[in-house]
């Protein structure tokens, strides 16, 4: 038995599609569909108003990034339009071989350490897609979409927004109590309705979907206004105010979906990151917004059929690469792609950067002034004493004895 009989590219792509119904997808997959062209010409990557992307030039001639087995620790050389290798080395291979049967339990047991290794080349060419996607959807440097991508020295630059025109009309950052971490005085319901209204304005498409992180969930349960409006809804005071609770008023009120992204990665050097950044919150429309091209790998390119190496290709474009070496003798697998997402419907996007003007001295979780109180309505005081954990306070009592209830407990 050798193991390119029990081993190859086509087992292993047979193998991701099984695994593909247990895989949770990426948020951005569905939003940048895959589809697949020849070769990487850039003028038919567009963005909004069907522009094309400009490209910080970057060189295709470098050997694959060897990824040792631990982890995702760099071993040599520089990486080329996203492409790394792992290697069965001779002792695993004997530790296979050596076992005539393949239905050997410890025969299986490597076996399916080595299927592990390519899962985590191919879920790491995955991770790089989604994190492009990421940068598009949420910018975070000053509102205009651009991705940036550095590995190994190679730096991929793409500017989505050139003209500034997205940052000055699709894009505000809260500053001073309008920030979503005064809960005590800024209104996010308003925010999220002006911005849908001005896409609306400008495209005619009102965006039905806000994408934001868990923390900026959190801003929006203890929000004094938000509280308000869903006790408002409610006959019981005491209600406990969950993220279903925020979501429906969200969709009753503004007719816009909230959907937390909560997933992370680990990026080059090992950090961990989320995806969709916290203090931030992006409107979209329905369906999907541009698509996530594949190009054509040297590996599809030169080495599919030509005996060199068995090659498959998995997920439209990702290249998978199986190969021996002679000295010493590995099997190698070489997974690698070639991709950039498109953004034609940029225009009909809004990203808010909710929390970011920390020099503002206002920034309060609750009223710091005892007028603040006085100054409530009596729904806003029941969502403060919700807020704070205040027993003996209901909606069936009058704005007095509920501001006198709130004033003792404090």
């Amino acid at each position: 038995m050798r193991l390119t009989e029990i081993y190859s590219a086509k087992a292993i792509a047979i193998q991701q599609t099984e695994a593909a119904g247990n895989r949770q997808a990426y948020f951005g997959e569905g939003l940048f569909p895959p589809r697949k062209k020849m070769g990487l010409d850039l003028k038919w990557i567009k963005t909004h108003k069907g522009l094309p992307v400009s490209l910080a030039p970057s060189n295709f001639d470098a050997k694959s990034t060897l990824r040792s087995r631990e982890g995702i620790k760099m071993d040599e050389t520089q990486m080329a339009f996203f492409r790394e290798s792992m290697l069965v080395k001779e002792e695993d291979e004997q530790n296979i071989m050596r076992v005539r049967e393949a239905s050997d339990p410890y025969a299986l047991e490597v076996l399916n350490h080595v299927y592990d290794d390519t899962n985590t080349l191919v879920e790491g060419a995955r991770v790089v897609a989604e994190r492009m996607r990421r940068q598009l959807l949420a910018p975070v440097d000053d509102g205009s979409p651009r991705i940036n991508i550095e590995a190994n020295g190679v730096q991929y630059s793409y500017n989505y927004d050139a003209g500034g025109t997205y940052q000055s009309g699709h894009y505000r950052a809260l500053t001073g109590t309008a920030q979503w971490s005064d809960l005590a005085n800024s209104d996010p319901l308003s925010d999220v309705m002006s911005a849908q209204d001005a896409v609306e304005a400008e495209t005619g498409t009102r965006p039905s979907m806000l994408l934001l992180s868990k923390k900026t969930m959190g801003y929006l349960k203890k929000n004094v206004k938000v509280r308000s409006a869903i006790l408002a809804q409610n006959v019981t005071a005491n209600v406990l105010v969950t993220d279903a609770r925020v979501t429906e008023l969200f969709s009753t009120e503004l007719g816009i979906r909230l959907v937390v992204y909560t997933k992370k990665y680990k990026d080059e050097t090992g950090t961990t990151h989320q995806f969709y950044p916290d203090d931030m919150v992006t409107l979209l429309p329905d369906g999907a917004l541009g698509s996530t091209w594949y190009g054509t790998t040297p590996e599809e390119r030169t080495l599919l059929g030509s005996g060199k190496a068995d090659v498959a290709i998995v997920d439209t474009g990702i290249a998978v690469a199986v190969s021996v070496t002679i000295d010493p003798v590995n099997t190698k697998t070489t997974v690698s792609e070639i991709v950039l997402p498109s953004y034609e419907r940029m225009d009909e996007t809004f990203v808010i950067k909710v929390v970011g003007d920390t020099s503002t001295a206002a920034l309060s979780d609750v009223p710091n002034e005892q007028d603040d109180l006085d100054s409530m309505t009596k729904d806003e005081l029941l969502a403060y004493a919700n807020a704070h954990n205040i027993s003996g306070v209901s909606a069936s009592m009058n704005k007095a004895d509920i501001l006198s209830a709130i004033k003792a407990a404090s």
